[in-house]
């Protein structure tokens, strides 16, 4: 069956598949932010469709091509349901790559239930979209195709975030501010985010736009991550005692806390898969200071601690929302300064 989704028809698609995920998917494209959401998508989805098991596997054209024979066939021994990622991010997989990927592919459909499939690729060029191997993937499964935003659309990006978030901006407005995060989607959401959390829903004016990005006093925020990083836990507490002190909005101090652990996970299972941790700092934007301060805290803290310290991130966020988290203080003031100790402690 084959089938092609832009990035933002997946979601509907997924809702839609529900218990019922197609075997095979691929995800290609060179924007990471979009990218980074389709796959986050599809691991949801897989978990809630009870896929619980994950292997991952991140090859290229001189890579030991059985150890991803032996992840597929490690499927039909123990009868797990299970997710498959497949990572090639030099998207030139080989001979023998591209010969195991069409088996694969082929072989898919037949594990419909059993197997869910996720090739993750850069963006290809038109040979090798006319390869075997990618054409097997395009027949035998569902290809999320992801788009190079180019500035002339990034206007129009930006007001469909922030139409996500309903808050809504006058076209200069928007142009204003794509002229701030040309060439970085992931500028772009982070800015997104914080005009949601700082601002209510509805209209967004320029000054309420440029204040938020351009206002220095609004970035103590950032002063904390930084000491967070570090691991200075005392300058942390106290930081967090000052901003609530100060009234500062609970869920600007979550974003900019909450979010960096969600960046330093990434780094982290990157350094784990043998991937290059410096070239996506670059991808990331971590410069300077901030790129210091981020790889303390990445030998700091051990690599298998950081989903967990990204679940609790979620929590924080849901007892902001007043809701109950078992295992959580009720306190989200008291909650976020566990969350922030977990990387500084």
């Amino acid at each position: 069956m084959g089938m092609s989704l832009r990035p933002e028809q997946l979601p509907a698609h997924l809702e839609r598949a529900g218990q019922s995920l197609e075997a095979l998917y691929t995800v290609t494209g060179d924007e990471p932010l979009l990218v980074i959401e389709a796959g986050d998508l599809l691991r949801q989805a897989s978990r809630t469709a009870g896929y619980t098991e994950r292997d991952t596997v991140v090859a290229d054209a001189r890579s030991d091509w059985n150890t991803l024979l032996s992840a597929s066939q490690s499927i039909s021994l123990f009868g797990d349901r299970r997710l498959l990622e497949l990572k090639i991010p030099t998207g030139k997989p080989g001979k023998t790559g591209g010969d195991v990927i069409a088996r694969l592919a082929k072989q898919a459909p037949s594990q419909k239930g059993d197997c869910v499939t996720v090739v993750m690729l850069p963006k290809l060029d038109r040979t090798t979209k006319a390869s075997a191997w990618f054409t097997a993937l395009t027949t035998h499964g569902v290809v999320i195709d992801v788009p190079t935003i180019e500035r002339p659309a990034l206007p129009g990006w930006i007001g469909e975030r922030l139409g996500r978030q309903k808050q809504r901006a006058r076209p200069d407005v928007l142009q204003w501010l794509a002229d701030r995060v040309e060439g970085n989607l992931l500028a772009a959401h982070q800015e997104i985010l914080k005009l949601g959390l700082l601002y209510p829903e509805g209209d967004l004016t320029l000054d309420d736009v440029q204040d938020a990005v351009m206002n220095v006093a609004r970035y103590d925020v950032f002063k904390l991550r930084d000491a967070m990083l570090a691991g200075d836990a005392r300058r942390v507490v106290r930081m967090l005692e000052g901003l609530r002190a100060e009234g500062e909005a609970l869920p600007l101090v979550l974003w900019a806390v909450g979010e960096e652990i969600r960046l330093l996970a990434r780094l982290a299972q990157a350094g784990q898969q043998g991937q290059s941790v410096p070239a996506l700092m670059r991808t990331l934007r971590f410069y300077g200071t901030h790129e210091q301060l981020a790889n303390q805290a990445l030998r700091r803290v051990p690599a298998q601690a950081w989903p967990a310290a990204v679940r609790h991130a979620h929590d924080v966020d849901k007892i902001i929302k007043g809701l109950r988290v078992p295992g959580r203080l009720s306190d989200p003031w008291h909650e976020v300064t566990r969350l922030a100790l977990r990387v500084a402690a």
